[in-house]
């Protein structure tokens, strides 16, 4: 944002010492918040002091030099001035973008100033006039109240939220793990910028995970007195601010134990109740996290699921690739909660894929209705404004422009007579029948129609039409008389002048003298005398010379009276119409959903009709029901960039044979790829979307869980390694056999037996005890041996081995990646090739192969030994499976035996005896299994 700093061209701070000195005796009584950035209005431009002008100058002018000193000596603050387009583009920054300030506007002057807006990323509050004033707004602001209860056997959360543009209010209770898994998916899903939490749990030691689980999820903490996690009075509370019944409120409040206070700090920290216009306002629902598939902050991350400031292009994350929406906002912002909700209900699941496959069967319909959609105003957004009396006569004729297209809409959907005519009916037709009746928008239509003076909107006027009331239709009689005496007056005085009506004698209008006349200065001398005699000279300068005459005086001083008292009957009768039309809130609310809904399916339609490749309609079977096959699938993200020509690949999940998929292959060449396309392919058809395949048996999973690398944490002390087992516990702990679990590299950050130790444990437990379908990409190849059939442990079942494939030209030794996912295990490592694409050395890569081929023992499918004849060939000895899985079950059988040693009851020698036993009855063991003889050397 540097671009914005040109030292000459900031605002100048102009202050006398006086109110220099008034400021800083204000600015030193405001209270330390170091989250908090301070803006004072000075009409022009705004200013910021302290360490927020620091924080300013270097965040977004780049510079320090921005930074002008206020006051002199040791009482001396930092400040920066702000023009007000920057003052906008901060706030958006700040408020939108950012997790980790709130904003303050105060105004004033000298020492006496007064806060007269603030906002959070949870609560745009008083800015969202200036936020999105010529931006859609993309995403619902939700804040969150958290009150967690410990107990022996975990932790209940609970959980209220407020989502302010949809006029909700929520509560949800439930136990949660020590990683606060469930929490951190329905913060997720909720998608809240901001979580309040009792200033006592904030900083309990306990806590430290919750605070790790809001930190990964990127939202604000705010820390609240525990005095504010009340929900004595809340249903009374909430009588006040809910509509309908207060019966139905205090049986929904009465089933939970903690979400009450949760609730009630929300409309304590929000001001809910100091504001009228929200009573009878809101809604109040339960919040179930069943309702929808649970995804958590890693996961969103893994399957790019939104956008990213990083991102080349907008077809980067899923949200940038499906947005095609033609309303202003409503769609992207429905089409953000849907893709952080995925349903779980099957039916629901198809009822909206029969609708994206009406909208893609029929090219006219979708058309028709998409154009119709591009004007249609962000409805939501209008009666909020409506609602809080921020509006004007300009947001109740965008609310009438939109109503007016709905007959066209709804003439577009009656006239489809295809295969899912009834669900059109039954999902759109009969709500619009009853929303344009007389009763209803068709009222409001005509209140506009006979308010609004229509024909002025073409010049950017909005003004009450003179015929909708009869003083203000006298006034503007008695106006526009007025006008024609005062165009009368002005043609007498061009012929008593011997002038050319406005040619040479010019009738002027403005705020310093109101009508007067005016001449050139050229044509000054020639009537000076009776300019003299008969008119008062107000003004001469280089455009001409100004004057009057008592008639003219007269009618001017008739017309600006006449003309204040219109302006005045215009705003009472604005305030009339606006007041009148926010009583249709409801209706259009209702609307609102609807069309955002149907922008939002539509966009589905033309994203699968318009991609190059086809998308295909995914068939949908309940989560303990059938397989999951995609076939000919793709990334949907990634075959759209310029330069990719995407290979297809399939994936067939199939229960008790490639449930758990093993996927070994060289870097780059389309593991991670593979993987994170099952995950979006799935998230796609949970949504509703048609998805990139050419066939889809998706059996419906209620949690994506994914682990796809890990960076350093390193301002919270967590390692790559520690990141990397931190989420793989949470797999562990909150995964079911109906969810879909995608884990790539587990265990790189580590050594490689404590790497592969972990993997192979973590693998066997999801096979053995979770059963969910996993697809496990790896560079330990040992790992494959999991799909070989053990008759120690028969409990492992269902595990298949895939691999990417890839070519290697005996005679260059170059490699060729096909990207390919094939069935079997990778015969061999392509790291050293992959570095020669890097243009390693030919020095480094020689010796890498040396080396490698020296610990190709490692390797749990061969190990390499010095030939008989001691010479420096060597040859290559398979390990047999039946060896493997021999080897494998005695160790395992081995370190279970020693991890059950009550070593705190026992001497050091009675342990290192049981130790040598155990190692000299394994040693015997090894004497027939090669697999063995390589665990015990590793193992020294």
């Amino acid at each position: 944002m540097d671009e914005n700093f040109e030292e000459g061209k900031l605002p100048e701070l102009k202050l006398d010492a006086k109110q220099a000195q008034g400021f800083l005796s204000f600015f030193k009584t405001l209270p330390s918040d170091s989250r908090a950035i301070r803006f004072f209005d000075r009409r022009d431009y705004y200013t910021a002091h302290g360490d927020n002008a620091t924080f300013i100058a270097k965040t977004f002018y780049r510079t320090t030099t921005a930074l002008r000193q206020l006051g002199n000596g040791s009482g001396a603050i930092s400040s920066v001035s702000v023009s007000r387009n920057m003052f906008e583009t901060i706030t958006r920054n700040l408020l939108l973008e950012r997790t980790d300030h709130t904003l303050e506007l105060y105004e004033g002057s000298g020492s006496n100033w007064r806060l007269v807006k603030s906002g959070t990323p949870g609560n745009l509050g008083c800015f969202e006039d200036i936020l999105f004033a010529n931006n859609e707004m993309q995403d619902s602001p939700v804040v969150a109240s958290v009150v967690p209860n410990f107990r022996e056997n975990g932790c209940t959360v609970g959980l209220a939220f407020l989502d302010i543009t949809k006029r909700v209010l929520g509560l949800a209770e439930f136990l949660d793990d020590s990683h606060f898994t469930n929490l951190e998916s329905a913060l997720v899903a909720l998608g809240c910028k901001e979580c309040i939490l009792p200033l006592e749990s904030a900083r309990a030691v306990e806590c430290r995970s919750l605070q790790d689980a809001l930190s990964r999820c990127g939202v604000m903490v705010t820390e609240r007195k525990k005095s504010e996690f009340k929900g004595r009075d809340l249903v009374e509370d909430l009588g006040r601010l809910v509509k309908g019944s207060s019966e139905v409120v205090r049986d929904l409040v009465s089933g939970f134990e903690f979400a009450p206070g949760a609730l009630g700090s929300i409309l304590s920290y929000a001001e809910l109740l100091a504001d009228e216009s929200n009573y009878g306002k809101f809604s109040v629902q339960q919040y179930n996290l069943d309702n929808y598939m649970r995804l958590d902050s890693a996961a969103m991350r893994a399957l790019n699921v939104m956008e990213s400031k990083s991102d080349a292009n907008k077809n980067f994350s899923l949200f940038g690739l499906m947005n095609r929406t033609c309303t202003a906002g409503l769609g992207k912002r429905l089409l953000h909660m849907w893709l952080k909700q995925p349903l779980l209900n099957v039916n629901e699941i198809n009822s909206r894929l029969d609708l994206v496959q009406t909208f893609v069967e029929d090219a006219g319909l979708r058309q028709d209705l998409r154009q119709h959609l591009k004007r249609i105003s962000d409805i939501e957004r209008l009666v909020r404004n409506l609602e809080k009396k921020r509006a004007g006569l300009v947001h109740v004729v965008k609310l009438y422009q939109s109503c007016i297209r709905l007959p066209y809409i709804k003439g577009a959907l009656e006239r489809y007579d295809g295969q899912f005519a009834p669900l059109i009916r039954e999902r759109y037709l009969n709500h619009l029948e009853n929303w344009t009746d007389d009763n209803h928008l068709n009222k409001f239509i005509g209140l506009v129609e006979t308010s609004v003076d229509l024909d002025q909107l073409e010049n950017g006027e909005y003004m009450i039409s003179s015929g909708y009331d009869s003083n203000l239709s006298a006034l503007k009689d008695e106006q526009e008389s007025l006008e024609k005496q005062i165009h009368n007056l002005h043609k007498q005085t061009a012929n008593d002048l011997d002038l050319a009506v406005d040619k040479t004698l010019k009738l002027d209008k403005g705020t310093q003298f109101g009508h007067v006349f005016r001449i050139t200065k050229k044509e000054e001398p020639k009537i000076r005398k009776k300019l003299n005699t008969n008119f008062i000279i107000l003004e001469t300068r280089k455009d001409g010379v100004k004057f009057t005459n008592s008639k003219l005086k007269k009618l001017g001083d008739e017309y600006q009276k006449i003309l204040e008292e219109y302006k005045n009957c215009q705003k009472e009768l604005v305030a009339r119409v606006v007041q009148t039309a926010s009583t249709f809130s409801e209706v259009f609310e209702g609307v609102a959903g609807m069309l955002s809904e149907l922008d939002v399916l539509l966009s589905f339609a033309d994203l699968a009709a318009s991609c190059p490749t086809s998308y295909t309609r995914p068939e949908i079977n309940p989560p303990n029901v059938g397989d999951i096959v995609l076939e000919g699938s793709r990334h949907p993200c990634v075959e759209a960039q310029d330069w990719v020509n995407f290979i297809p690949n399939d994936c067939k999940l199939v229960r008790g044979k490639s449930w758990f998929q093993i996927i070994t292959g060289p870097n780059m060449g389309g593991k991670s790829t593979f993987i994170r396309q099952v995950g979006v392919n799935i998230l796609m058809a949970q949504v509703g979307c048609f998805v990139p395949c050419d066939k889809a048996i998706i059996s419906v999973r209620d949690c994506i869980f994914a682990r796809v690398g890990a960076g350093d944490c390193q301002l919270r002390g967590v390692s790559t390694f520690m990141q990397e087992m931190l989420e793989t516990a949470s797999i562990l702990k909150g995964a079911t056999e109906n969810s879909l679990i995608i884990i790539d590299e587990l265990g790189r950050g580590t050594s490689t037996y404590d790497g592969f130790g972990l993997a192979w444990a973590i693998c066997e437990h999801i096979v053995e005890v979770i059963k969910a379908p996993t697809l496990f990409a790896t560079h330990f190849h040992e790992l494959t041996a999991l799909a070989q059939e053990n008759p120690d442990n028969p409990d492992i079942t269902g595990v298949a081995n895939y691999h990417v494939s890839a070519h290697i030209d005996p005679a260059s030794r170059k490699l060729t990646m096909l990207y390919k996912v094939e069935p079997g295990a990778c015969d061999q490592s392509f790291g050293i090739h992959v570095a020669e694409f890097a243009n390693f050395p030919a020095s480094v890569v020689a010796l890498a192969r040396e080396k490698a081929a020296e610990l190709e023992d490692f390797s749990s499918a061969s190990f390499i030994a010095n030939d008989d004849t001691g010479g420096s060939n060597k040859r290559k000895r398979e390990l047999d499976p039946d060896d493997m899985s021999r080897g494998a079950a005695r160790a395992r059988q081995v370190l279970k035996e020693f991890s059950e040693l009550p070593l705190d009851t026992m001497d050091l020698n009675q342990a290192l005896q049981h130790a040598r036993r155990m190692r000299s009855d394994i040693e015997k063991d090894a004497a027939n299994c090669n697999w063995l003889q390589q665990f015990l050397q590793s193992s020294t």
